[in-house]
């Protein structure tokens, strides 16, 4: 890419109001339909409500924010959650007061048996709902509870189908009432409270009454009636059009809310969807997850639980054994731990919450608010000629100088009867109203969403779930991608290929003959016990383990299996006192075992470099201890270079002893400091995660189109950098800083230090979730739109700092998912770059449709002020009028909102964000095809008795014919239009046209019905 004409756009962005502050000043003060595509503020959004033009507002906003309902919305939470403190708050009173006064005598409460089980749905609610401890110990704890619901708290329950039902059946199901979609007869009523419709109606209804009445039943219902079924078929298309999206916008939101989670069935590890949990289920949970019912905790290390979405408070409470009640829709903040589920769906306070709000679709994009403004010009501009148009013709058909096609004047003072003058004005009035229904564009911001709509459910094939419909058009603009290596660059497959233990490099990594039966009896432990992931081993024998948890767990247990590691039998000959999770910002994770009498262990496992610095020590083959001098220190890096160096991904463990004395008593050892200093390195693995495929040609499509990928990674720099060679990302091998940065470099420089840096980054390593926002933040500052992956819950900030924050589907958090824009489903780099052309794909749509509306608006505005000028009648009637309107607004935004993507768009710069949506080349085919129009109608206006050889015929049939060949040719050159915007820009318009099969179908149902 070249890099001075992307830094010469760059430039022009942020001066026109790129970055978000500057796009905030740049349209507080002027123009009210400039949004930011992120945290519009309540006034901005009123604002540009107030400044449009709108003869529909039901329709009109019906995808944009109900500002009045998120109001209710909050006070409804407001209300939950203040009952559920009230309800807490008794019973804590209630506990406080009895406390001391509790006898060993206390009657255990009844537990009526449900359905086969020991205890009633009601009973379980109360007990998690009121957080009543005193009561869960006297239902025996956790195990009585587990007992009494017919669950094991290590293998959960059995899962098969008849168990489910029951469960089902005596509990309720994980789901709660949903409110019903609106109907099809809703939308026909939205579409007949458009002002300009009601009009015409009226005025066909009086046209209809005066018609009979002055000629006739059989020749006077004509005019009355034509107007009349042409507004009901606008109505009814419209309406039609507008069900659809709905029904695809409800679809994309179930689609949003199926989350998919593990559960415990058989002693097996399996993934099922939310909504078939059901009570009894044992659910492990880890750092990000989202606790998907109510429940109680089993077991768990540093358990801490961010409840805030439930009680409003940003407090981060504590869980453990007295403090064991989980909520659901809370998310897990930190550590890891294993739930029972005691309440689902409308039993539990989050499902009462969903109950009671209506998930709506509703949000405006920055395009849909400029389009609004288009519209509002286009509309005062159509209302002016509409009244002109009216003025002028009232006026020559009061003055006696409108004339029949028979010569004859239309009205003569004091001969006319009143019906008839009546009539005369309603037609003229009609035609008025008619000119405004075709010159207010009230379709053009809908046709943002039409476009929005048949992209998220394209994308979705292209894995990729939209969260917000502003993130589809604002990652066309996307000049910068800042992508997570691992799942996303590479496949997420990781096996170990090299291992250094012993002190030295072991010839096969699973061949541990080597080594003492002591050395690998701690390897083993320490695999086994400082890990998050689990292995299913089968009873029966003769089935293979299965192995679950993140890819880099999965990596290490299966290389524990091949070392001869029985998981279940390692792990319970030590009991675990103490849980330090892996953190992305410290890169290690460590656990405490207490092995039996006095002996503790401390085992840690991270990034090679950070664990090798901690180490004081390291364990020869034989088990033998020896000082971790100077060269020994060399040597270990030398090895960890050239893992990286191979692209492979370098973990270390080491451990260290510790007195049973020193180890803090149960109460306070949440608030231990796992000791992490005199280490004693076991040794190091290298982890293999080979690149995607095609990857390399996603990278160079990306650049091409004028988009850098930077890649942002935890590991370290010789890993990365061999990575992103591999990639497409570096091209040369020799590059230093800032081109290949690590994350403290980059964190200790100065705010404007950073901006230069992040200009010219390609690779970040060893970085933290930290130095990923702090990496957005430059870019932005820069003028840049910022696309970045991420999948840690730490990775949050991040993604809602960028402009499109992507979270992946199959390894993200649903921390990050929550706060991502866009999911990526497979974690594949590709689909990123899909998504970008869906983007461009929105953007270019948009363009094509207000080409071809504009170019409809202005022929058929001259075409009617002209001849109203200058003959007092208009070619083009109410009926034709709507007819044109029908094919402009519903069909035309049907016909190229929907065009696919194309690789011609990839070959474009990213669009600027302030870029005019009306570019050079599109004035230049509206200006030229309307002239075209304009000129060859008007002729047809003027010339068109003689053209077509009617001077000989009846005048009125010769004016009715002259007319309806005017009609036909206004309709064929509108559907040519419709062709000519399909490709701005390219002079091949029919390139590519027999893929969009709509497109063909709307001119074949166009042509059909205008014949």
């Amino acid at each position: 890419m070249d890099s001075s004409s992307s830094g010469g756009a760059r430039v022009r962005r942020r001066s026109s109001g790129g970055g978000s502050s500057s796009w905030g000043s740049f349209s507080a003060d002027g123009d009210p339909f400039d949004i930011p595509a992120k945290g519009a503020p309540v006034e901005r959004l009123k604002k540009w409500r107030k400044a449009a033009l709108v003869l529909n507002a039901s329709r009109r906003f019906r995808y944009t924010l109900d500002l009045e309902k998120e109001k209710r919305k909050e006070e409804i939470r407001r209300k939950i959650r203040a009952q559920a403190h009230v309800i807490r708050a008794a019973f804590r009173f209630k506990e406080a007061g009895r406390g001391h006064v509790q006898s060993k005598e206390t009657k255990v409460p009844h537990a009526d048996a449900a359905l086969g089980f020991g205890i009633k749905e009601d009973q379980l609610t109360a007990l998690t709902r009121d957080h009543n401890y005193s009561a869960l110990q006297q239902y025996g704890g956790i195990s009585g509870v587990a007992n009494m619901l017919k669950t094991d708290t290590e293998k959960g329950i059995g899962g098969d189908d008849a168990d489910l039902m029951a469960r089902r059946n005596a509990f309720g199901s994980n789901t709660y009432p949903r409110k019903k979609g609106r109907s099809f007869l809703a939308f026909v009523w939205d579409a007949c409270k458009d002002l300009t419709l009601i009009i015409l109606m009226v005025a066909a209804a009086v046209s209809l009454a005066l018609g009979i009445t002055t000629e006739g039943i059989k020749e006077g219902w004509y005019d009355g009636a034509s107007i009349a079924f042409a507004v009901l078929l606008v109505v009814f298309v419209t309406a039609i059009s507008d069900y659809k999206q709905s029904l695809q916008f409800q679809n994309l939101n179930e689609e949003k809310q199926n989350i998919r989670l593990e559960v415990v069935r058989g002693g097996r590890r399996i993934m099922v969807s939310i909504y078939d949990l059901v009570v009894g289920d044992d659910v492990p949970l880890k750092i990000g997850d989202q606790v998907p019912a109510d429940g109680i905790l089993i077991s768990g290390h540093s358990l801490s639980i961010d409840e805030s979405s439930m009680t409003g408070e940003s407090k981060i409470v504590h869980k453990d054994q007295k403090s064991p009640f989980l909520m659901s829709g809370c998310k897990v903040a930190d550590g890891y731990g294993t739930m029972l589920v005691t309440a689902v769906g409308i039993n539990t306070e989050w499902g009462l919450l969903m109950a009671s709000i209506s998930e709506d679709s509703g949000e405006e994009t920055p395009l849909q608010v400029r389009l609004n403004g288009v519209a509002t010009f286009i509309g005062m501009v159509g209302l002016s000629v509409a009244l002109a148009v009216l003025v002028v013709l009232l006026a020559r058909y009061f003055t006696g100088h409108t004339y029949n096609p028979d010569g004859s004047v239309q009205y003569v003072k004091g001969k006319m009867g009143v019906g008839q003058t009546i009539r005369g004005v309603v037609r003229i009035f009609t035609v008025a109203v008619t000119i405004v229904v075709v010159a207010v564009p009230e379709g053009l911001p809908l046709a943002v969403t039409l476009t929005l709509a048949f992209s998220m459910r394209k994308m979705m094939k292209d894995k990729a779930l939209v969260r917000r419909l502003s993130a589809c058009e604002t990652m066309g603009s996307a000049t910068t991608i800042c992508s997570d290596k691992t799942g996303t660059l590479t496949l997420n497959q990781m096996t170990v290929v090299e291992a250094y233990f012993g002190g030295k490099k072991m010839g096969s990594p699973d061949n541990a003959q080597t080594l003492s039966a002591d050395v690998t009896s701690l390897i083993v432990e320490g695999i086994a016990q400082n890990t998050s992931g689990s292995i299913y081993e089968a009873e029966q024998g003769g089935q293979e383990p299965e192995v679950t948890g993140s890819p880099t767990e999965k990596a290490i247990l299966s290389w524990g299996l091949k070392l001869g590691m029985k998981f279940n039998e390692t792990r319970s000959k030590s009991s675990i006192l103490h849980v330090f999770p892996f953190n992305s910002e410290k890169k290690r994770g460590g656990v405490a075992v207490h092995l039996g009498g006095p002996e503790v262990h401390i085992h840690w496992k991270g990034a090679a470099e950070i664990i090798l610095d901690s180490c004081t020590s390291w364990l020869d083959t034989d088990g033998s201890k020896h000082s971790m001098t100077p060269e020994k220190v060399a040597e270990f890096k030398k090895f960890i270079e050239d893992m990286a160096t191979a692209s492979l991904r370098c973990v270390a463990f080491a451990y260290r002893t510790y007195e049973m004395d020193g180890v803090p008593n149960e109460d306070q050892r949440d608030e231990w400091k796992l000791p992490e200093d005199n280490l004693i390195m076991l040794g190091i693995v290298g982890i293999k995660d080979p690149c995607r495929p095609g990857v390399q040609d996603s990278v160079r499509l990306c650049q091409a189109a004028g988009i850098k990928v930077r890649m942002v990674t935890g590991d370290n720099l010789q890993t990365a950098r061999a990575i992103a060679l591999e990639c497409g990302i570096l091209d040369d091998p020799n590059v230093s800083e800032p081109v290949i940065i690590e994350g403290k470099t980059f964190r200790a420089l100065s705010d404007l230090e950073r901006e230069e840096a992040a200009e010219k980054i390609s690779v970040m390593g060893r970085s933290s979730p930290n130095d990923k926002l702090l990496l957005v933040k430059a870019l932005r500052n820069r003028g840049h739109v910022v696309a970045v992956t991420g999948d840690g819950t730490n990775d949050a900030p991040a993604l809602h700092e960028a402009d499109i924050g992507l979270s992946m589907g199959i390894q993200g958090t649903e921390v990050a998912k929550e706060s991502s824009d866009i999911i990526i489903l497979d974690d594949n780099f590709a689909s990123v770059v899909r998504v970008v052309r869906w983007g461009r794909s929105v953007y270019a749509n948009i363009q094509k449709f207000i080409q071809f509306q504009l170019t409809v608006n202005v022929a058929a505005l001259i075409i009617n002020v002209v001849a109203a000028v200058s003959s007092g009648n208009v070619p083009l009637n109410a009926v034709q009028l709507l007819w044109v309107n029908l094919i402009m607004d519903t069909l035309g935004a049907l016909a190229l909102a929907t065009e696919p993507p194309t690789n011609h768009l990839m070959e474009r710069p990213p669009v600027g964000r302030r870029e005019p949506l009306i570019i050079n080349i599109m004035w230049r085919n509206l200006i030229i095809m309307a002239l075209f129009q304009v000129s060859v109608l008007l002729t047809l206006n003027f010339k068109g008795i003689s053209l077509l050889q009617l001077k000989n015929d009846n005048p009125a049939h010769a004016d009715k014919v002259k007319n309806t060949f005017i009609f036909n040719t206004f309709v064929l050159c509108q559907v040519f239009n419709e062709f000519n915007s399909r490709k701005p820009d390219e002079l091949n318009i029919f390139k590519g046209i027999s893929g969009n099969h709509l497109f063909i179908g709307i001119i074949a149902l166009t042509l059909i019905l205008q014949v």
